[in-house]
């Protein structure tokens, strides 16, 4: 039998003081309207100029030259190439800065606050690059917060289902197992398997290098070498880049809980009991045990859960919790 439950902690403590859902959503998307207005302001104008002097200059050489020598073209290519950094591309007559308008700046905003960082765009100015650095210091912890509670909306769902089966099926661990499974499988299939078809179509890549460009997004590793919405002879849609920002929300809090749980699997390193808290009556006790040897009681286990449905292993003479499948 599973020992009573530990006294509850102080708040400060256990950092329960934490605002709603509601609240830290709209907190998140707030401070990300607040980078996107800045990038915005800051790097708009710089990019403008440099769009406008690359549009005087090619006008300049195609009026003034029917034949370029090489130094000419030397100028032209550094134009161009620094044209490219700066976010410009020609569009027959035009020109487009399409990376810091506002949706732009936006999809900036989130790369940067989630660490994705695709190294395709970087601030040019000075001022910009100041705020960048406040920005993610505030920026990734604040992420960081809305991905563990996105993780745990997640589980409180999948731990509802699983209450639902257990009721139906003779065997709880096997109702745990299954919702557990399909919680797995429905992520991959929302967050790794689906998207690519949408970036095949809008981005013209194979389905194995839009599948490769998710993972590398959802994981965070962000090298750069693929990133949507850089096709200057496409025409985006306003919605796509945001669609794909809460992807990215979305994915890697289902990423991160997925390897959360795989990483407590692989260091569970002994026996391990699953307790349930009945709340009704507000006690505790052992509903399955794994592992236990012949004649081994729970009593002599001498485990503790502190929280419902946490798997409690003991090694040795130590014993301690650790999250389980449907536990952070």
């Amino acid at each position: 039998m599973c020992g009573p439950r530990s006294p509850k902690a102080p708040c400060w403590a256990r950092g329960c003081r934490v605002p709603g859902t509601g609240l830290l959503l709209l907190t998140y998307l707030a401070y990300l309207v607040l980078g996107t207005g800045v990038f915005w302001a800051l790097e708009g104008p710089a990019a403008r100029n440099s769009s406008r002097i690359f549009q005087r200059d090619k006008w300049m050489l195609l009026q003034n030259f029917t034949c370029l020598d090489g130094p000419s073209l030397d100028l032209l290519i550094r134009g161009i190439i620094q044209a490219y950094k700066d976010g410009t591309h020609l569009l027959d007559n035009t020109t487009s800065m399409g990376r810091w308008e506002f949706v732009g700046s936006f999809f900036f905003s989130v790369s940067t606050i989630t660490t994705i960082g695709y190294g395709n765009l970087s601030p040019e100015t000075m001022a910009a690059r100041l705020f960048c650095i406040f920005f993610a210091l505030v920026g990734i912890p604040l992420n960081l917060v809305v991905l563990n509670r996105l993780g745990h909306l997640m589980q409180r769902g999948v731990h509802r289902c699983v209450q639902r089966l257990g009721g139906s099926w003779q065997d709880p661990a096997q109702a745990q197992w299954l919702a557990g499974s399909a919680a797995l499988l429905s992520g991959l299939l929302l967050f790794l398997l689906l998207p690519p078809l949408l970036f095949s179509r809008m981005e013209g890549w194979s389905y194995v290098e839009s599948f490769y460009f998710s993972f590398i997004t959802l994981s965070t590793v962000g090298f750069g070498d693929y990133v949507i919405g850089m096709d200057p002879s496409r025409n985006y849609p306003i919605w796509y880049k945001n669609i794909v920002s809460l992807w990215i929300l979305f994915g890697m809090a289902w990423l991160a809980l997925i390897i959360k749980i795989i990483l407590s699997q692989l260091e569970t390193p002994g026996d391990m009991c699953t307790c349930s808290l009945h709340c009704s009556k507000g006690n505790i006790k052992c509903r399955s045990w794994s592992g236990a040897k012949k004649g081994t009681t729970a009593s002599n286990h001498q485990a503790s859960c502190l929280e419902p449905s946490t798997q409690v292993m003991r090694h040795d003479e130590d014993s301690y919790c650790l999250p389980g499948l449907l536990d952070l």
